[in-house]
């Protein structure tokens, strides 16, 4: 499947340092990968945070990430 072809080159350009903005909808791939999340608004960053930071804030994922 080509979705997991593209993760696995995702990780490994994090493995070889390379920074990288992903922007995907697949919250469980992207907690796995990214150091840094940031979440905008109407181009207005309003959280920023680590993976366990973001994955503790319920509510936050829910008003800005749930469907």
């Amino acid at each position: 499947m080509v979705r997991t072809e593209i993760w696995s080159v995702l990780r490994t350009l994090k493995e070889e340092g390379l920074a990288m903005i992903v922007i995907d909808k697949n919250l469980a791939a992207l907690m796995k990968l990214a150091d840094r999340h940031y979440i905008v608004e109407k181009g207005v960053t309003v959280w920023n945070g680590d993976s366990a930071a973001l994955q503790a804030n319920e509510t936050l994922i829910s008003r800005y990430l749930g469907v």
